[in-house]
């Protein structure tokens, strides 16, 4: 049972913390006060992970608040006092600020929320702080360094402190990964929420387009762009997606609470042509277990699976990419008062604080995006057909062809040091982040210390078919190992 100090509250689960709250077995100011000081010891001190870019100094009052709630009248929503990080790119009306992790909105402050914010805080949650990533979403450099941004430094790997904790939202990952909060908030546009949830070992939902508002959040693309949650266990990472999505969502807690016992009449195709499947002996052996596993927990299996795209594909993308970012960015700042008037200016601003904001790698995504000729060009056109029309069509016509209910493929290799290049990456996220289908990123294994992870992506609006899939492989894995802060 917990104690009144805290001391075991941050080894429970998101879903086993907000039933010791209604409970009356923890109180919320108990549960934020646990956090707060993990985050004093793990996070500013001790290992120094940097997860955690700036504590909510209000985070103190919401729990006495929402206690005073609990006494008088009630839990407001299903995550009632759970606290839960938000990555630093998700606008909060309040006193914290929406920076990207960028020196230039180092004081910018939203007066609204986010929508998802919104939902989250009428779930009754404890909105504890913000998150450090990869400065601008990964999307400021093609030499950047992931988890690092000028504003919070760099964020570490809990597994191993000199490795990389993957990008965008390392900082919500490793946060998760390390007990800082139960659940945290992180964004995608291409891997950002799937690759940290398998570098860290925890579990991360990129829900398919349109579950999660994107308003309120410093945009990359408006086609790819998505919020979504991390959490220790597909339950938990359920309940909170279940918090921030849109009303009228089907509810993804309901698909877990009669949980299925096999994957008995369930077809899995196994995805076999990823970047650099043949560069990472280990993961393939390991990945091959998994497909092992999935067969005998009862699963129908078509392997091989291939998408056959191309890289034409990825090219295409990044124009695709360059060209959103100008017209979203630019957006988000006429619509802010974030004292840089647009992207050209921010490409300004770095140059003149170059040696504080650009220490190791420039900014020649910014200064490509700035060079774009808008939305109705026709580069942008050929782009788009050549990226997300035709990994969709493709897409379309696998599921079909195979009658398959999701694809699973790895997610990561072991991470490489920080700052050193790792060589080519497994390259999977791209097929749900263009297609715009939900995906899964479940912990599989650990490999010399080191997290990896396999994916399940289905069609859109398949997530309550995902993640009772990915319930019953975490159950027959077991717990996974927790970091050792190496």
């Amino acid at each position: 049972m917990p104690g009144s100090d805290g001391a075991d509250i941050t080894e429970l689960s998101a879903t086993q913390l907000a039933r010791a709250i209604v409970e009356r077995r923890c109180s919320v100011a108990e549960a934020t006060t646990g956090y707060l000081g993990r985050i004093a010891t793990l996070d500013r001190n001790g290992p120094s992970l940097n997860a955690v870019i700036e504590v909510n100094p209000a985070a103190s009052d919401i729990a006495r608040a929402l206690d005073d709630r609990l006494r008088h009248g009630g839990p407001i929503g299903p995550l009632h006092g759970v606290p839960v990080l938000l990555k630093a790119n998700v606008d909060t009306a309040d006193a914290m600020a929406t920076s990207a992790g960028s020196r230039a909105l180092a004081d910018h402050h939203a007066t609204v929320d986010a929508p998802l914010v919104t939902h989250l805080r009428r779930a009754g949650v404890v909105l504890l702080g913000k998150t450090n990533l990869s400065e601008w979403a990964n999307f400021r450099s093609t030499a950047a360094i992931d988890g690092w941004s000028s504003l919070g430094g760099q964020t570490r790997n809990p597994y191993q402190l000199d490795r990389s904790p993957s990008g965008s939202s390392s900082g919500s990952a490793v946060a998760v990964a390390a007990r800082l909060a139960p659940l945290a908030v992180g964004t995608e546009t291409d891997g950002s929420i799937v690759s940290p949830a398998g570098a860290n070992g925890v579990v991360g939902i990129k829900p398919g387009r349109g579950r999660v508002s994107s308003r309120g959040i410093i945009p990359i693309a408006a086609r790819l762009d998505t919020a979504g949650p991390f959490a220790t266990t597909v339950r938990g990472a359920a309940a909170l997606l279940d918090a921030m999505a849109e009303p009228r969502q089907p509810s993804l807690q309901d698909a877990l609470a009669t949980p299925l016992a096999t994957l008995r009449g369930l077809c899995v195709g196994v995805l076999r042509d990823y970047t650099a499947a043949d560069l990472h002996v280990r993961l393939a052996r390991e990945f091959d277990s998994v497909v092992g596993m999935l067969a005998a927990l009862g699963a129908d299996i078509v392997d091989p699976v291939c998408l056959d795209v191309g890289q034409a594909v990825r090219q295409a993308e990044r124009q695709l990419l360059l060209h959103e970012f100008r017209d979203g960015l630019n957006r988000y700042l006429g619509s802010h008062s974030t004292g840089i008037a647009d992207l050209a200016e921010l490409v300004r601003y770095n140059d003149s604080h170059a040696a504080t904001v650009m220490p190791a790698f420039g900014q020649d995504l910014l200064e490509a995006a700035n060079a774009t000729r808008g939305l109705h060009s026709a580069a942008y056109a050929k782009a788009l057909a050549s990226s997300v029309t035709t990994v969709r069509r493709r897409l379309e016509e696998i599921f079909a062809a195979h009658s398959l209910d999701a694809l699973v493929a790895p997610v990561n290799g072991p991470a490489p040091k920080i700052g050193k290049p790792e060589g080519p990456r497994i390259g999977t996220a791209s097929i749900a982040a263009l297609g715009g289908y939900p995906s899964i990123a479940v912990p599989s294994a650990l490999v010399d210390g080191l997290p990896l992870a396999v994916a399940l992506i289905g069609i859109p609006g398949a997530e309550p078919t995902l993640l009772s899939m990915a319930a019953v492989f975490e159950d027959a894995r077991g717990p996974f190992p927790k970091p050792r802060y190496a």
